[in-house]
């Protein structure tokens, strides 16, 4: 979990969403919301499951969380907001902008910290792929003629 930048967190048995989290003191906090990322019931609840997986890409570890939404102006918020503003990628601004646009945006600071034994791991990991079919979506996208630099003759 040290190295964990993305983890697959399923909210209520639901598929799993792939997020961006920061490890801090052995629990992953996690931010959504109004300009970060989508977590759909996340912030409501108080369990999930989260997933990890390793460089090689392979699953390692899925484990139970407890889920505990920090609210601004909390002590617990003081201390982890700036550190998970400062490890935040792409942002527009400053760690202290960030941490108060979160504070003032509705933005969720969830902390998901270890609930019990893990639920799969090393040698209980199962040997299929387990990929889901695709959920339904209404983007649909047409595909087109390959791309060509040179017009092709024919002969």
């Amino acid at each position: 979990m040290k190295k964990a930048a993305m983890a697959w967190v399923s909210v209520d048995g639901g598929p799993g969403l792939a997020l961006w989290c920061m490890p801090l003191d052995g629990a992953l906090y996690v931010v959504s919301g109004p300009g970060e990322q989508t977590a759909p019931g996340l912030a409501d609840t108080a369990t999930a499951t989260v997933t990890l997986r390793g460089d090689h890409g392979g699953r390692i570890v899925t484990w139970p969380a407890r889920v505990t939404r920090l609210l601004p102006g909390s002590e617990e918020w003081g201390a982890s907001a700036p550190l998970v503003a400062a490890k935040r990628l792409n942002a527009a601004g400053t760690a202290t902008e960030l941490v108060e646009r979160w504070a003032a945006g509705g933005c969720a600071l969830n902390r998901l910290a270890p609930a019990g034994t893990p639920l799969a791991e090393g040698g209980s990991l199962p040997d299929g792929s387990l990929a889901a079919t695709p959920r339904p979506s209404p983007a649909v996208r047409l595909t087109h003629k390959p791309f060509r630099l040179h017009r092709v003759r024919r002969r």
